[in-house]
């Protein structure tokens, strides 16, 4: 029976040396970015807990790295992240989910899913008001047309 293999993308803290990339890819083929900030590498195990724990086994010590991620959602649309955390702030993130009756990554869990509701929440209001400024100087078609316009013009990366 073949071992399933799973796609991980690492962010590092930093762009690496080609001696690094170099290095590191002897221990795991790695496909690097442009910068090399972000890295792939196709990791065989049963899970993508597992695939995430042997990479981060083989490469912590080599390459800095700060998240590990699975690249696909799984079947309920989540994303595994693997965040290696220091010894105080275990200590701390464990009694707060013990006061909420939670295990880590379950308080985890739910942490990050309402700051990612609190931050599409705030777009969305900050999004309206520009709106809504925009409309105050224009008509509804003019702005259609403006945005239709923008939209077209640029490759889909938000500009600052």
């Amino acid at each position: 029976m073949t071992m399933p293999h799973h796609a991980l993308e690492i962010t590092l803290t930093r762009p690496l040396a080609p001696a690094e990339l170099r290095h590191a890819t002897r221990v795991m083929p790695l496909a690097a970015n442009h910068n090399t900030t972000r890295l792939m590498a196709l990791v065989p195990a049963k899970t993508p807990r597992r695939s995430a724990h042997r990479l981060r086994r083989l490469l912590d010590t080599q390459l800095p790295i700060d998240v590990i991620t699975t690249h696909y959602p799984d079947k309920s649309g989540q994303v595994l992240l693997n965040v290696a955390l220091p010894p105080v702030t275990c200590t701390v993130l464990k009694a707060a989910a013990d006061r909420a009756g939670q295990s880590p990554e379950r308080f985890v869990q739910l942490a990050l899913r309402h700051a990612l509701a609190q931050h599409a929440s705030n777009e969305a209001d900050r999004l309206d008001q520009e709106v809504r400024r925009l409309l105050a100087h224009t008509t509804a078609a003019h702005l259609l047309s403006a945005v239709g316009h923008a939209l077209t013009q640029t490759s889909g990366v938000p500009q600052p």
